[in-house]
């Protein structure tokens, strides 16, 4: 009788689509959970870390990943941003039959387009601040004069390279300031200022079914105490595990859209940011990805990150165990000379490591200098994360470890976890 050959389990081959402290993190939690990782390099820098965790692809040398996908018989790719569904490879890649780890087509929509997300709240009945868009400076006054009050200016479509980022503005006289100077080439989103007691939650949408993973918060101003601009990503965030819902975000805020998501088919992340006031919460927007902060969080947080993705990216129904112990996570960024004013620039600047790190670092803009030192490329250098049973291990730890890095002209904030938590505090 012939003996049975048993069959080692194929590991599930993922692919990240892009760069730096995203991929770096992202790519090692998979692999670490048994993934082959490789990552399809989308931007101009941010090359070193990726390379770290597996082959990278960079797409000057290959203009569409999805040939690679054929070739290394990838299971299913992970965005870092949306607009992966505007390069010219977006439609081969849909069709391929590789799973991804995002929506696709009208569920986009949902993040892509302000406006759309403001008429979806309004047709579900959930609170959304009072908003307009406006395609000119002009437009943009006459609604200002009409109502009379501030407004968080965005642009209309989300995306990377937006003419405009978001920009606070707490009193009308702000809002009549900025008017004057933003870009109108894609009009303007103009969206009531309700304050700044906000909070995130992060769900999983597969299946048909919503899955909350955590609760969330991001420390977006530039500089301790909440001052300074808006910076173009975080400086810091927190997590809280939350497959429960207790602040009931995902409750009043996603589970009332279940039957636009089942009629779009959306399968993928999806987090709300909201803005608590007058004891309810009010959506200012949708994302469609796990994040840049809160993403690698999560996926040390689960069980079996691998499986969950690829099982996400295939819209099949999930069963979600979590680490345990894995309760709180704290993020912190060290951001280079110059952040977050881009058009500020230094040098390559030696980055210094003194002492053993104990938790997470994920490399941003770093290479490796001719000496074999590591070296500061731009502005934002590194990202630590560390998690932990509560929240006030978490953030010590996050602490000591981004104090053994340096580099001249850098800063992290000091101030994670003294403010804008518990979620609804400012």
């Amino acid at each position: 009788m012939a003996a049975q050959i048993s069959k080692t389990p194929r590991r599930p081959a993922l692919m990240v689509l892009g760069v730096g402290s995203f991929a770096h993190s992202l790519g090692t939690a998979l692999a670490d959970a048994g993934a082959s990782v490789s990552t399809y390099l989308t931007r101009n820098y941010g090359h070193y870390s990726p390379a770290l965790v597996g082959q990278t692809f960079s797409h000057d040398a290959f203009p569409s990943p999805v040939p690679l996908l054929r070739k290394h018989q990838i299971d299913a790719v992970i965005p870092q941003s949306i607009d992966w569904a505007l390069q010219p490879w977006a439609a081969d890649l849909i069709q391929s039959g590789v799973g991804i780890f995002s929506p696709v087509g009208e569920a986009m929509r949902i993040e892509r387009e302000r406006d759309f997300a403001r008429a979806l709240c309004a047709q579900f009945q959930i609170p959304f601040p009072k908003s307009f868009v406006a395609s000119n400076r002009l437009e943009a006054e006459k609604i200002l004069a009409a109502n009379p009050q501030p407004f968080v200016l965005k642009n209309p479509l989300c995306s990377p390279t937006s003419p405009i980022h978001t920009v606070m503005c707490e009193t009308v006289a702000d809002t009549r300031a900025w008017l004057r100077q933003v870009n109108y080439a894609e009009g303007v989103f103009l969206q009531e200022y309700l304050g700044r007691a906000e909070a995130g939650h992060i769900a999983l949408v597969s299946g048909g079914e919503i899955h909350s993973l955590v609760t969330n918060q991001e420390y977006k101003y530039a500089f301790n105490g909440n001052l300074g601009i808006v910076a173009g990503a975080p400086l810091g965030g927190l997590v809280e595990r939350d497959e429960n819902d207790k602040y009931g975000l995902a409750r009043e805020l996603i589970h009332p859209l279940k039957p636009w998501l089942r009629a779009a088919q959306f399968s993928g992340p999806l987090q709300v940011t909201a803005i608590q006031r007058g004891g309810r919460w009010h959506v200012i927007e949708y994302n469609i990805r796990i994040g840049v902060t809160s993403g690698p969080m999560i996926l040390r947080m689960l069980k079996n990150p691998a499986g969950v993705v690829l099982a996400t990216a295939r819209n099949e129904k999930l069963k979600l165990e979590f680490n345990p112990g894995l309760n709180f996570g704290c993020s912190l960024t060290l951001a280079g000379y110059g952040y977050p004013f881009t058009q500020v620039r230094g040098p390559h600047l030696p980055l210094e490591v003194t002492g053993e790190l104990d938790c997470d670092v994920w490399w941003n803009e770093v290479a490796a200098g001719a000496e074999g030192n590591l070296v500061a490329t731009g502005q934002r250098i590194a990202d630590v994360i560390a998690l932990a049973p509560k929240l006030e291990a978490a953030i010590a730890q996050a602490y000591a470890n981004i104090r053994k890095l340096r580099v001249v002209g850098s800063y992290y904030r000091t101030d994670v976890g003294q403010s804008l938590w518990p979620p609804g505090a400012v």
